[in-house]
């Protein structure tokens, strides 16, 4: 009796500390998710109402104006266009490129293969916005200054996608290429028809992440494009003011829809964007 007392306690004491863990979890969600709900709320207030003191969690006046105003007074859907060409371009470069060479690196044997690999893992220890001048000043001399290629180009760096593709590569049975090469398959048949195959979910998740990676780009595109027609949607949202200032619910309003096809992604794709995250995490570690 007593040893089952003693274990009944025990297990009381694990549930007052998984009761503990839960509200604390449960209030640094809310702690992480007020700003969202807060900048969502604010949308839908009028414009002398998100200037008021004090804290109101409701609009007291609800209107659509701001959204209403972005949508129709902005060049918001060429900025959504913009933002789609660029972000697709990059991910299907970055993630063609990066199979490719994640293939040579792990399956060809060729001069200079070490040196290669060794010069990807430096370059991926380089912070990208170190290299911001040198691109800029690449980009003004071929002339692709204020256009979407320029907005394209550098982002192709992507050395973090070569390496997980390699890793994966590299636990791909040496049996499977054995038997495709007596079969006479050449080096594109054994990537495109052996080696993708066999790692679809890592080229979906490598694509969401590095999809959404571009949308959310702002420092690069914001230096590179100054029309307004050619600017991406982040940078877009610096463009909705008028005489009067600045006027934050129409500026939220327009982050929100920046925000929006981002998040459709996300909550559609969440476990390749996890798993894409802990790829990417395992190989940092």
């Amino acid at each position: 009796m007593n040893a089952v007392a003693a274990r009944l306690q025990r297990l009381r004491a694990f549930d007052r500390i998984g009761l503990i863990a839960t509200l604390a979890t449960l209030a640094l969600a809310i702690l992480w998710a007020f700003p969202l709900y807060w900048g969502l709320v604010t949308t839908f207030k009028p414009d002398d109402e998100t200037v008021q003191s004090g804290v109101h969690l409701w609009p007291q006046h609800f209107t659509l104006d701001n959204y209403a105003h972005v949508l129709t007074s902005t060049k918001i859907g060429f900025w959504y266009v913009n933002s789609l060409i660029t972000s697709a371009a990059v991910t299907v470069i970055v993630v063609g490129m990066a199979a490719g060479a994640g293939y040579a690196i792990s399956q060809l044997r060729f001069p200079g293969r070490r040196l290669c690999w060794w010069l990807i893992l430096a370059s991926f220890m380089v912070p990208i916005p170190a290299l911001i001048v040198n691109h800029f000043i690449l980009m003004a001399q071929l002339g692709l200054v204020n256009t979407l290629t320029g907005v394209v180009a550098p982002q192709l760096i992507a050395p973090v996608t070569i390496i997980i593709y390699k890793q994966f590569f590299d636990s791909v049975p040496k049996d499977f290429r054995e038997a495709a090469v007596i079969d006479g398959a050449s080096e594109f048949q054994l990537l495109f028809r052996l080696y993708l195959p066999m790692n679809w979910g890592v080229t979906t998740a490598l694509a969401i992440i590095t999809f959404i990676a571009a949308w959310n780009l702002f420092l690069w595109p914001f230096l590179a494009v100054t029309s307004e027609d050619k600017m991406n949607i982040t940078v877009g949202i610096t463009q909705v003011h008028d005489a009067f200032g600045v006027r934050y619910a129409r500026d939220l309003a327009v982050a929100m829809l920046a925000a929006l096809p981002v998040a459709v992604v996300y909550l559609v794709f969440q476990r390749r964007v996890t798993q894409a995250i802990m790829l990417s995490a395992g190989i940092k570690g």
